[in-house]
């Protein structure tokens, strides 16, 4: 057996890869394509793949359910609390959930299969880069309390984590009927009093007249992206795109090595339920776009939709949570941009003095002027 082959099999069973120089576990060493050593320094370059990122067939995927699929083998723990499962490496003795910081109970790990991603993002953003890009976003908030900005907050647990994705490609054809409104105006007579006196007035008053119509429109739709995880707020995990989905590489369990990576908690069908959704708000402003007129309304409409693709990717962000007067607050960064997303907290006592020194401004400026 060769010694890419050794490696694999390592990985399948213990989530490590072992130094060629030292035998010390090796990990992934950010922005570039190859493992390195802690210990003594060596670096094992990543083989390339040359395989292109392949667009799987949705239908034909549940037709060959019953056939094997791609599975890893990983070492899985789940939080008692959030009930996360993620990966967690065979070495490690005491660590915390990622998602609410509670520990883990590291003796319920076990080893098991999971559906193997075939394409993912690595890490590109350093740890350290995504700390100073948070501490720039927490000292950037408006009314955030003071005690949260001079607060020495631990970063013990801030993780590198996969967060698990599909994607979805489709060809959408939607009939519709609905009506076209154009906007007319007639002129109006009305009574007003002015200097004591009834005095007769017109104006023009806005009308819309109705016709019915309907047609059909098509699009389709490349890469729409849904989270397969459940732990962290949708809200954040959104706003961390875009990504850079033109550069996903085959998947290699190398670029895993020193990062947590989560189980898939959506399925297949329903992420497509997400997806079409995400595809449904875009179909109804084509129709609108379709109906013309200056007002529209659609009365029904039916998406079919054929040639469905999809992918299930790996992409790199930071996670961390952090306690705050007692509360948990969550935190994102995009490891491949920086972008930073997250839960805080707001000051009652610096969003009242802003009120009130709104309305003391106001009131000393009517005061002058009024004088």
């Amino acid at each position: 057996m060769n010694m890419e082959s050794q490696m694999n099999q390592e990985a399948a069973t213990t989530g490590t890869f072992g130094c060629t120089s030292c035998g010390a576990d090796l990990k992934y060493k950010v922005g570039t394509s190859e493992l390195k050593c802690e210990y003594c320094g060596a670096t094992n370059e990543i083989p390339q793949s040359e395989e292109a990122i392949e667009e799987l067939d949705f239908e034909a995927h549940f037709e060959q359910a019953s056939k094997a699929q791609d599975h890893i083998a990983v070492n899985m723990v789940k939080c008692s609390v959030c009930a996360a499962e993620s990966s967690l490496e065979s070495n490690i003795t005491s660590s915390h959930c990622p998602y609410c910081d509670t520990p883990l109970i590291v003796s319920t790990a076990h080893i098991e299969d999971i559906l193997q991603p075939k394409s993912l993002l690595p890490f590109k953003v350093t740890k350290e880069e995504a700390l100073k890009a948070f501490r720039k976003w927490i000292n950037s908030l408006w009314f955030a309390p003071n005690a949260l900005k001079k607060a020495v907050l631990s970063f013990d647990h801030f993780k590198g984590v996969y967060l698990p994705y599909w994607t979805y490609d489709a060809q959408t054809d939607t009939p519709y009927t609905g009506q076209r409104g154009e906007y007319y105006y007639i002129t109006e007579t009305y009574t007003a009093t002015e200097n004591g006196k009834s005095v007769t007035k017109s104006r023009q008053v806005r009308k819309t007249r109705w016709h019915s119509t309907s047609g059909r429109v098509q699009q389709f739709f490349d890469d729409v992206l849904v989270p397969a995880s459940q732990s962290l707020p949708q809200k954040q995990v959104t706003a961390l795109q875009p990504w850079d989905l033109d550069n996903l590489i085959p998947f290699d369990a190398k670029y895993l090595s020193g990062f947590i990576t989560e189980k898939y908690q959506v399925d297949l069908k329903q992420g497509f339920g997400q997806a079409s959704r995400v595809m449904d708000a875009r179909i109804s402003h084509l129709i609108r776009q379709d109906i013309g007129g200056d007002e529209q309304r659609i009365l029904n409409y039916n998406t079919a939709y054929s040639d469905i693709t999809f992918k299930h990717i790996l992409l790199p962000a930071y996670v961390s949570a952090y306690n705050f007067k007692g509360k948990l607050y969550r935190f994102l960064v995009n490891a491949r941009s920086g972008e930073v997303q997250g839960e805080r907290p707001w000051s009652v006592v610096k969003i009242v003095l802003a009120i009130l020194a709104f309305v003391g401004i106001s009131a000393l400026s009517y005061w002058l002027f009024g004088k």
